[in-house]
């Protein structure tokens, strides 16, 4: 256990971090699942709004430092991605 004030009080300042992290984090993982499980189903209109929520809540993440900046960018490209071709086999 700590035994310098400064110590003790970094451990509750980053229990209180881990815990807001767990939180975002939680998030964007059921935003991403959900805009996936849309895109599989086919539903355009509906994925396009949960892709867009999903984005949004990963940028979110990367601003607070959460997530890495480069995963974030991946995992919005791998979305978009899926969306547009799920819009161009709807457009066919």
């Amino acid at each position: 256990m700590a035994n310098h004030k400064s110590a003790l009080k970094r451990i509750r300042s980053n229990e209180r971090k881990r815990v807001r992290n767990r939180i975002v984090r939680s998030r964007a993982r059921t935003e991403m699942k959900k805009a996936r499980t849309l895109l599989d189903n086919g539903a355009v209109e509906e994925a396009r709004a949960a892709t867009l929520e999903a984005i949004r809540t990963l940028d979110k993440a990367a601003v607070k430092g959460i997530l890495h900046p480069n995963n974030v960018a991946r995992r919005k490209s791998r979305l978009m991605k899926r969306l547009a071709q799920l819009e161009a086999q709807a457009q066919q």
